[in-house]
């Protein structure tokens, strides 16, 4: 009985040793994915803001627009490294949390995770419980939209390029629709014309009567709640998907952490 009882023991121990050295290196992998991708975004981030002339050359030579119309994309950039300096942080205390066993890095990995995780569940839960709430200030949103476009469109460039921009991406014309810009500084200089957006393929004759029978071009607005629309299955799928990974990313730093705080004890 003492030898089958002792092999049992050392079996379990293999077995055990075999799960925990099998979590370390899945926790190394994935967080190091995390960290690389946080570098690259956090590199791209510092690029846009850094080096702003050869970011405008270079979309300049994609889009062949302005450099005016393409300034309001280096505002992208603080996002860009907010978001890589957070992934960096996380991905690093997950790799070396792992391979060096310390169980403080494990723990403000969890931490870190654990309070994103629940920013997510509670900003869903906002938009589901104050779905009214929610409608009321996109109606507030699109009235100073609106009063925007009519006061500075054509008047000031950094207005006037970030709508072209956007309206020239979606293909869509105005907030609501092309009766966004009556009244405003390029209506009125131009002769009572629309912008060449709303009227794609015009060379500069949109009119009122133009603008108005086509159809094929909608308000930016109306435009962007029908791409959400029409992808929100990709969209929830992602989400489940990203707090799955949290989850078990979550899970496993816990096993880790208990693990090894058992066998410091």
């Amino acid at each position: 009985m003492a030898p089958t009882a002792r092999h049992q023991e050392v079996e379990q121990w293999e077995n055990s040793m075999g799960c925990f050295g099998f979590l370390k290196v899945m926790m190394f992998v994935f967080n190091g994915v995390i960290f690389l991708a946080g570098a690259a975004i956090l590199g791209v981030g510092i690029w846009v803001k850094v080096d702003s002339g050869s970011v405008l050359n270079f979309l300049g030579k994609i889009d062949n627009a302005p450099s005016a119309q393409l300034s309001q994309v280096l505002n992208v950039g603080y996002l860009l490294i907010a978001i890589g300096a957070l992934l960096v942080v996380i991905g690093f205390l997950g790799c070396c949390g792992a391979v060096r066993e310390s169980t403080c890095m494990l723990m403000l990995f969890f931490i870190i995770v654990l309070v994103v995780f629940i920013a997510e569940v509670a900003g869903a839960i906002v938009i589901l419980v104050f779905r009214p709430l929610a409608d009321d200030l996109l109606t507030k949103v699109g009235t100073a939209a609106v009063q925007n476009i009519r006061k500075d469109y054509g008047q000031n460039p950094d207005i006037t390029g970030l709508w072209n921009s956007t309206m020239s991406s979606l293909k869509c014309c105005g907030f609501y629709n092309s009766s966004d810009f009556v009244g405003s500084p390029y209506y009125v200089t131009n002769g009572n014309r629309y912008p060449p957006q709303c009227c794609p393929g015009m060379n500069g004759t949109c009119t009122d009567t133009v603008a108005g029978n086509n159809t094929a071009i909608t308000g930016c607005f109306p435009k962007i709640k029908q791409l959400i629309n029409d992808n929100m299955v990709a969209i929830v799928a992602v989400a489940l998907g990203i707090a799955v990974l949290e989850l078990c990313a979550m899970a496993v730093s816990m096993i880790l952490f208990c693990r090894i705080k058992s066998r410091g004890d």
